[in-house]
């Protein structure tokens, strides 16, 4: 009898464990990206309750989300994503912040034969020269980035210079953005890099307006930032207007839009602002946001959002979790609804094709940051994002 007993008790637990999805956030938990972590959770987490329809699960199996802390480490993001598929049994894998990171983790889920989807890391090469097929990515890639912002600043007898941080988010950028420039008939006369923790922008600020200063016609800065140090605050405030040139950047989180509202009129492309989009998941993700924080959401809000409800649906289209191959299936070429409006894993580099918006700064009554107003909706026809692996 106590022989019968214990194996019943064995299957009920093998049969409890088979009946999780067992999920990893992988994310820079703690450090300067710190906010944009938070935002990409909470929206991770809003995500798979949206698409469950408040049940945290699927077919009867509850999801069981394991977060990692990757302190923004490129060896600890990619000794934890291996812990994760190996000792914790993960299925899928999600993150992380920061694109250093997300480069270093790539060959585990190819060794681990795992499906990772990257959210938000931005570099071009994560779904590019790096890529594998393990990886989807529900977040922009910096070509994205760089054709919605050659659309908005592009144009004849324009001459743009940039400035960026010198790591793989900065450098893919500003190649993208190069690349995307062709065919506008603006020319990119400089470029400038600087260390991601800089906070100092006078020497790059004078290199910059000495390459310019002499030029005719339209002139741009075009900022290409992640994290804190506000270089356009800073640059502005350096007056580069004397010089004849206006300080342009893309979307940013709503913190970081303090600093627009110094700069009225100012164009570029976002990849997410809460009131621009208009669509039954968007509005349920702002009313549910205001509600429970308080705020509305921001930009990784948003993503992290795309990233849940994409989980969801590929585990349904696939019959579920386990098979990464029967995953891979389902996901290629996969369409879902998302706070952007409809999203598409291209099945070349299963990179999320999506909308852009390209905006104009506005200073509103009651808004104490530069509100970016929708100018024009790039969708996915709109934009041809080259395939780069």
């Amino acid at each position: 009898m106590k022989l019968i007993l214990a194996a019943g008790l064995t299957a009920l637990i093998a049969g409890s464990a088979a009946a999780e999805i067992r999920i990893a956030h992988v994310y820079g938990k703690t450090g300067a990206l710190e906010a944009y972590a938070k935002q990409s959770h909470d929206g991770l987490m809003l995500g798979l309750e949206y698409a469950t329809g408040g049940t945290m699960e699927i077919d009867g199996e509850k999801i069981v989300v394991i977060e990692k802390d990757t302190q923004l480490k490129p060896d600890l993001g990619k000794a934890l994503l291996a812990e994760a598929y190996g000792d914790d049994e993960v299925q899928i894998a999600v993150g992380p912040v920061s694109s250093g990171v997300a480069l270093a983790m790539l060959p585990m889920a190819e060794e681990y034969e795992r499906v990772l989807i990257v959210e938000p890391a931005v570099a071009d090469s994560i779904t590019g020269e790096n890529w594998n097929r393990f990886i989807f990515r529900t977040g922009r890639n910096s070509s994205q980035d760089a054709i919605s912002n050659a659309v908005a600043l592009g144009g004849e007898g324009v001459t743009i210079a940039t400035l960026a941080q010198d790591y793989a988010f900065g450098r893919d950028g500003v190649a993208a953005f190069r690349e995307a420039l062709d065919g506008t008939g603006a020319t990119l006369a400089h470029e400038e890099y600087v260390p991601t923790d800089t906070t100092d922008f006078t020497a790059a600020a004078e290199r910059i307006f000495n390459a310019m200063k002499d030029i005719e016609g339209d002139k741009k800065l075009f900022i290409i930032w992640a994290g804190g140090g506000n270089p356009m605050g800073k640059i502005n405030a350096m007056d580069p207007s004397r010089f004849g040139i206006e300080i342009a950047t893309g979307g940013n989180i709503l913190a970081a839009l303090t600093a627009y509202k110094e700069l009225p009129g100012m164009e570029g492309a976002t990849y997410y602002y809460y009131e621009i989009p208009d669509n039954e998941v968007n509005d349920w993700l702002v009313e549910e946001h205001m509600s429970r924080f308080d705020s509305p959401p921001d930009f990784f809000t948003a993503g992290g959002m795309a990233a849940g409800i994409a989980v969801v649906e590929a585990i349904k289209k696939a019959g579920g979790a386990e098979d990464t191959e029967a995953l891979i299936s389902a996901m290629e070429g996969m369409e879902w609804q998302t706070p952007k409006g409809t999203m598409r894993f291209r099945a070349e580099d299963h990179q999320a094709l999506q909308s852009m918006y390209h905006f104009r700064t506005e200073v509103q009554e009651g808004r104490d940051y530069g509100v970016p107003v929708l100018v024009r909706e790039l969708g996915i026809d709109d934009m041809d994002i080259p395939v780069r692996n």
